[in-house]
């Protein structure tokens, strides 16, 4: 295949949420961060990003790792996440899907029953713990970069829905947090479409009505993804919800264009940045397990370890714990006379 360029990737998903893992075809430069390394591809290499995600080759519900070397000296590896609009610094569905590919293809070497290493993404240090027989990963459970509530309560105005009470707190990315049933909505996936229009206008207004800056790191700010909470189906859960992801610009003028993805999964950050609500109003406590129910009915089991302080901000630290599935192994071809050589998208499916 000379003068292609082909990139190897392993497909996997974690309570349904699919997690694309680049594992060779990419090569970047030398960086002090992993933090850096997102950056320089955000800037230099952006291209890499839509060819992975948009079509013919991905589709709106998609995100992709990229393997980096690692930079901090405690890590073992290092990944840059992409997403259809963004580079979140953290995930927790592409954590579970980055540390079982690791394992399961053997770039990391699994001891059962307990195999224990150090991921570095954008955010930090991810300290990984899974559980392991016969080769196959049965569950990861990782400590997440501390996470602490930025608004409670706060009103802000979406065009069509008037004023919304949401919170909005950081669990690795910043979300803004709304109450679905108070919207008329229901967390089932045949509202999908519901639940993912209104979820970007959230995202939308939130960004242009709410600041939310990282304490210790300004260059991240901004709300970037919406997620609409409610009760559990039964007593397996604690809480349900759905996140929105973005697939395009939200424009007020346009109402085409207010459309997102649903992830498919609990959402790791998502739940992280839920249980740091909880928490700031007394109704979840540290070590008490919160078992949080994603669109499709998986779950993922959440608690907060002991409080600490970000820059001027009181948080906690939050572990979170879950499973990956491996669905294939791909070699991504791009030929030099292909049309589309970033992919490209639609409007039947992308905003």
């Amino acid at each position: 295949m000379r003068g292609r360029r082909v990139i190897t990737v392993v497909d996997a998903h974690a309570g349904g949420e699919p997690g694309r893992v680049v594992t060779g075809g990419v090569r970047v430069p030398p960086a002090e961060r992993v933090y850096d390394t997102m950056r320089w591809m955000e800037r230099e290499a952006d291209g890499l990003r839509r060819l992975l995600l948009r079509e013919p080759r991905g589709y709106p519900a998609l995100c992709a790792n990229v393997l980096v070397p690692p930079c901090h000296p405690e890590a073992d590896a290092g990944f840059v996440i992409l997403e259809q609009t963004e580079y979140p610094p953290m995930s927790g569905s592409n954590t579970f899907c980055v540390a079982t590919v690791l394992l399961e293809t053997g770039m990391i070497e699994p001891t059962e029953p307990v195999t224990r290493f150090t991921l570095e993404a954008p955010a930090g240090l991810v300290r990984i713990e899974a559980r392991v027989r016969a080769g196959q990963v049965q569950s990861i459970r990782f400590e997440n970069v501390p996470a602490f509530a930025v608004h409670l309560d706060a009103e802000i105005d979406v065009p069509t829905l008037g004023r919304v009470r949401v919170d909005v707190a950081w669990g690795g990315m910043f979300h803004v947090l709304a109450d679905a049933a108070r919207l008329g909505l229901e967390l089932v996936p045949e509202r999908g479409a519901d639940l993912a229009r209104v979820g970007a206008m959230l995202t939308a207004a939130a960004r242009e009505q709410l600041p939310a800056v990282h304490p210790t790191n300004p260059g991240i700010e901004g709300v970037s993804i919406a997620q609409l909470t409610g009760p559990p189906s039964g007593p397996h859960a604690d809480g349900r919800n759905t996140v929105v992801v973005s697939t395009g610009t939200v424009d007020w003028d346009r109402p085409s264009t207010w459309r997102g993805a649903l992830d498919r999964s609990p959402c790791g950050t998502g739940t992280c940045a839920r249980m740091a609500v909880l928490h700031a109003r007394g109704l979840l406590e540290v070590g008490q397990p919160f078992r949080h129910e994603g669109i499709l009915g998986t779950v993922w089991t959440g608690s907060l370890g002991a409080p600490t302080r970000i820059g001027d901000r009181d948080a906690v630290v939050p572990a979170l714990e879950g499973r990956a599935w491996i669905t294939g192994f791909s070699h991504l071809v791009l030929d030099p006379e292909d049309p589309f050589p970033e992919g490209f998208t639609l409007g039947d499916l992308w905003s």
